[in-house]
């Protein structure tokens, strides 16, 4: 009976892992954009978007049959979508846990989180101009939400509550390297 309890500790904890994975090799690792697959929607997979409203179930799998696995309880929160199955969309946060949401509650409009995988809570710093030599204009806490204005595929122009600003896109999650957006 122990080895049956060890055994199911191991298999969690590889699940686990397996789910922070993804998490930790975005930042490093860059997306080949143009070889993205588009999905049934005729959007390209994967994607980032944002949620449309403060409180959005996840579910287990894509339907309405399937249990809740989890609520996001934060509107424009940038997530991942991954997958696509008929009217719902398999979605990653930027803690790497995946799940099932029904497309209309999902947007389109980008937006990001500052660096949430600092776990120290230093602060980062957002410049004035895409420059680190440049004067610095806010220092942000790690997981602040910031809509995207312009990405270069280096800097990313940010506007966090009333601060604008540029940041390294690096420091971004829900923009991928190299990417540009405008």
């Amino acid at each position: 009976m122990q080895s049956r309890g060890f055994f199911l500790l191991t298999l969690a904890l590889a699940a686990w892992l397996a789910a922070l994975a993804p998490t930790a090799f975005a930042q490093n690792k860059p997306l080949d954009l143009s070889a993205r697959k588009l999905g049934p929607s005729g959007l390209p997979l994967p994607r980032f978007v944002s949620l449309k409203a403060d409180e959005v179930n996840v579910r287990r799998g894509p339907g309405w049959d399937h249990a809740v696995a989890w609520v996001f309880r934060r509107i424009a929160l940038p997530v991942e979508v991954i997958a696509e199955y008929d009217v719902w969309r398999q979605v990653r946060d930027s803690e790497g846990a995946t799940g099932w949401v029904l497309g209309s509650l999902l947007s389109g409009r980008r937006t990001v989180l500052i660096a949430p995988w600092k776990t120290d809570r230093r602060t980062i710093d957002l410049y004035a101009a895409a420059e680190r030599a440049g004067d610095v204009k806010a220092k942000m806490v790690p997981g602040v939400l910031a809509e995207i204005e312009s990405c270069d595929g280096k800097w990313c122009e940010v506007t966090a509550g009333s601060v604008a600003g540029f940041i390294g896109q690096e420091l971004l999650w829900g923009v991928y390297p190299g990417e540009t957006v405008r």
